[in-house]
């Protein structure tokens, strides 16, 4: 079983296994927006608080396993990186609600959650643990984030977008202080994923770090800017 996970090849942009987990979340997540509003507050928290545990769960599962069956290297097995790390802490968010949680999370899961889940960076393809863990994480916060913005009303502020970004500058740094002492690659801040990515489209190390950072708060403001319409219109 685990030479057979081992085996599997890397998933490819388009393919039907990066296709039809989009597919499924993209309908699930229609379904769990509408059923929502059709229960009371009480029940929506629980809901969403619940399905974020299941997120948290499935990472720490497959890093358990690793662990045990696995050679784990803190090089770069560890989740640091901001998707795996969300998916562990997003029930923290879920569960308190603070607004203040709301206005960073909005801006780095569909900046960054949606990037990966456009250009998948997955080594082991279907149906090895990684691939599942993957999809799990990445379209689950992107439901939650969602669920929030549409059941919840949740909705961010044009300062949101700046707190969003200074909270991603401590998050940089704490990063390249563990890749240093671990001789790690954690954020991708030492060079860039095997995978395909924008980051191809930045040139080699340091610039693409350096182009990553110049283009986030017009990337943020582009993400704010349905929601400022929206705040104006109504």
């Amino acid at each position: 079983m685990i030479k057979l996970i081992a085996d599997l090849d890397r998933v490819l942009i388009l393919s039907w296994e990066h296709l039809l987990p989009l597919s499924i979340a993209i309908i699930f997540a229609i379904v769990l927006i509408r059923y929502a509003k059709t229960i009371s507050k009480e029940k929506q928290q629980g809901l969403i608080h619940y399905f974020a545990i299941f997120i948290s769960v499935s990472v720490i599962a497959f890093h358990v396993y690793n662990i045990l069956f696995r050679d784990y290297d803190l090089r770069t097995d560890l989740p640091l990186y901001l998707c795996s790390l969300l998916g562990i802490l997003i029930p923290i968010f879920t569960y308190y609600r603070k607004y203040w949680m709301f206005e960073i999370l909005v801006f780095w899961i569909i900046a960054g959650t949606l990037q990966g889940v456009i250009t998948p960076d997955i080594a082991e393809g279907f149906p090895s643990l990684d691939y599942f863990r993957y999809w799990i994480v990445h379209l689950g916060l992107l439901i939650v984030i969602f669920y929030n913005i549409f059941v919840f009303k949740l909705r961010p502020k044009f300062k949101s977008v700046f707190k969003s970004f200074l909270a991603l500058q401590i998050y940089v740094v704490i990063m390249i202080v563990v890749n240093y002492l671990l001789e790690a690659n954690y954020f991708y801040l030492n060079k860039k994923p095997a995978s395909a990515s924008v980051l191809d489209y930045f040139g080699e190390w340091p610039y693409y770090i350096i182009v990553g950072q110049l283009i986030i708060i017009p990337l943020f403001l582009i993400i704010y800017l349905p929601f400022h319409f929206r705040r104006t219109t109504t």
